[in-house]
């Protein structure tokens, strides 16, 4: 699902008016009324009041609009314009009008002195600002603001949070408004997977108000949320006729002493992810320890406590590097004749990065098409330190075309770089900030690139799958708490099923 900037948003609007045909006042009105069906659903009961915080544009409409479904259903409603203008817009008037022939009043603030009373079972529905702000808003709109927050209730915001810039970064926090539910229009907005924003959006989810799709469809986004549809359109079912050989060979290479667990983990994942064939090439004081815990995985062994010679037969169609590996100065030596040679497709992750941080000029040995799964450290490593979300993700695709590899940068809403497009994953829990949920992910991408997956579709098949699998546990018996590396590959082949 594209990821359409705030230029872009607008040109599906009027494109939509224009094309359809259909007035700015109707689809403003059929847009207000797929939130008000959401709105029921979430408020359960009519006995709750409803506060309802309009602006003066077009966002403030909405409000309008959803006021009146609202006080036509019989719920409990109060309608409040938040005055920070006197220019108001047209389609804003009209519903206002339309508001008042309900023999409804709004009232309408000035200052924060005339704040309502809300106690935390009632609802506010947040209609005041929308994508378009470009200042942090300010005077008694900043109190009014700051008094919702404090309100603890649930709090509903129209498309976007009020206060909170689409394409830049929050300069001050206490005028954003802080939405348990954000009901976004038609598309995803980019400022919902930046972690910098996560205290202003806890839940959010897209309503379909009908724009133009065809359009939406010509336009060229530097961003896109991960969905089933894109997934299902990667997935490759496997055909009857098919054998071992037909799904690659996949080498694990890692482990150091007292880390033998990431290449277990590592190679057990590739293997359930569908490679024909795993080999680990690990130090010999792991070889019991893979064999007994991985009895379908081979096993090829170096110096006895760590990886020096990398001197491995194994004939791989991909390799996973880096878990468990250890930055010992042998290993180091290892890593940097091994990329001399190697040609394979690699999948970096772990110390391997670490190394390749140290060393800078080892990185035009990486082979074109690879995969570097950083979390956010190893990545500031690599890259230096960024100001702002905004900045990190010009970073990230910096990184990606300069080396010409596929950047997974781990998180929440893990984000995957290639070429000039960054792509947001939509699957997984806090369940996986867990040791050893890296090493699972290392192996999947692995085991799918082996299987003649490109770099890029390994990459977003891989960690949706594993974020679903995530996701299933939770939803099953496992809890944020115990969920473990290993419940990541327990519930893999859910995960698979939920996508067939």
């Amino acid at each position: 699902m594209k990821i359409l900037s705030t230029d872009q948003i607008y040109q599906a609007d009027r494109v939509t008016i224009l094309n359809k045909p259909i007035s700015s006042i109707d689809l403003m009105e059929f847009a207000a009324n797929q939130c008000f069906k959401r709105i029921c659903e979430i408020s359960k009961s009519k006995s709750k009041i409803i506060h309802v915080f309009c602006g003066i544009g077009n966002n403030g409409g909405d409000g309008l609009v959803l006021a009146r479904k609202l006080t036509e259903a019989k719920y409990l409603v109060n309608t409040y314009i938040v005055n920070f203008s006197d220019k108001r817009s047209d389609d804003f008037q009209v519903n206002y009008k339309m508001l008042t022939q309900l023999y409804v009043t709004p009232i309408e603030l000035s200052e924060a002195s005339s704040f309502p009373i809300i106690t935390r079972d009632e609802i506010v529905i947040d209609a005041i600002f929308g994508i378009g702000l470009k200042r942090a808003p300010a005077g008694f709109v900043k109190e009014i603001i700051q008094r919702i927050n404090k309100c603890s209730c649930l709090v509903i915001s129209i498309d976007f949070p009020s206060g909170l810039f689409a394409e830049t970064s929050v300069i001050d926090k206490d005028s954003v408004i802080r939405s348990t539910y954000v009901l976004t229009f038609q598309n995803p907005k980019l400022a919902f997977f930046l972690p910098e924003n996560k205290e202003f959006i806890n839940n959010w989810e897209v309503i379909d108000i009908d724009l133009d799709q065809q359009f939406m469809d010509s336009l060229d986004a530097d961003f896109e949320a991960i969905d089933i549809n894109q997934i299902k359109m990667i997935f490759k079912p496997r055909e009857n006729f098919s054998h071992k050989g037909t799904f690659g060979h996949s080498l694990i290479i890692g482990g150091s002493y007292g880390k033998i667990g990431a290449v277990v983990l590592a190679s057990r994942s590739a293997l359930k992810m569908g490679s024909g064939l795993v080999t680990a090439y690990i130090p010999k004081c792991g070889y019991q320890v893979v064999q007994t815990c991985n009895p379908e995985v081979m096993v090829e062994v170096d110096d006895d406590n760590y990886l020096q010679y990398f001197n491995f037969k194994t004939n791989a169609n991909a390799i996973g590097i880096g878990v468990g590996l250890g930055t010992h100065s042998k290993t180091k030596d290892g890593f940097a004749k091994f990329l001399k040679s190697n040609k394979v497709p690699l999948v970096i992750d772990a110390d391997a990065l670490n190394i390749l941080a140290l060393h800078k000029e080892l990185w035009s040995l990486i082979p074109e098409n690879s995969v570097l799964t950083p979390h956010p450290k190893e990545f500031e490593r690599l890259v230096g330190k960024w100001n702002n979300d905004y900045e990190k993700l010009d970073l990230l695709k910096e990184l990606a075309l300069k080396i010409k590899c596929v950047i997974v940068l781990k998180g929440a809403y893990t984000a995957i770089a290639f070429q000039h497009k960054i792509y947001f994953n939509t699957t997984g829990n806090p369940a996986l900030a867990t040791a050893g949920s890296g090493d699972v992910l290392t192996g999947l991408i692995t085991g799918l690139m082996a299987q003649n997956y490109s770099a890029i579709h390994a990459s977003i098949l891989g960690i949706f799958l594993h974020g679903k699998s995530a996701d299933i546990a939770i939803e099953s018996q496992e809890t944020m708490e115990t969920f473990i590396a290993s419940n990541g590959i327990a519930y893999l082949s859910k995960a698979i099923i939920s996508i067939n």
